[in-house]
């Protein structure tokens, strides 16, 4: 009988634990995997959501990130490069945008 508040408090100490993470901001970053079109005349890669206002030439092939970064390539333009800074969401924020509920600020990750 006298472990039931020890596993209580236990329990309510993990609860509070959780929910301080979860409200806590972190560092969060584009996935490898993140869709991107690589420019291989400049040798740079492009932001689907900037495409059109890059002026691509025809030398171009859709890749992921992972892979422009494995060519050492650079963004294009300031628009791919704000496409992927990286942000500080919490996971509540996370889950928020991605049920809709709040509006994406990085729409090509």
């Amino acid at each position: 009988m006298k472990r039931k508040p020890f596993f209580i408090a236990a329990a309510l100490v993990l609860l509070a634990a959780v929910a301080v993470w979860f409200f806590m901001p972190q560092e969060n970053e584009p996935s490898p995997e993140s869709r991107i079109v690589l420019e291989h005349t400049h040798r740079t890669f492009i932001a689907p959501s900037c495409f059109e206002e890059s002026d691509p030439t025809n030398f171009l092939e859709e890749s992921t990130l992972g892979h422009a970064q494995e060519l050492n390539y650079p963004p294009h333009s300031e628009c791919t490069e704000k496409a992927f800074e990286s942000n500080q969401d919490s996971p509540a924020v996370i889950l928020l945008k991605e049920l809709g509920l709040m509006e994406k600020t990085q729409t090509d990750w």
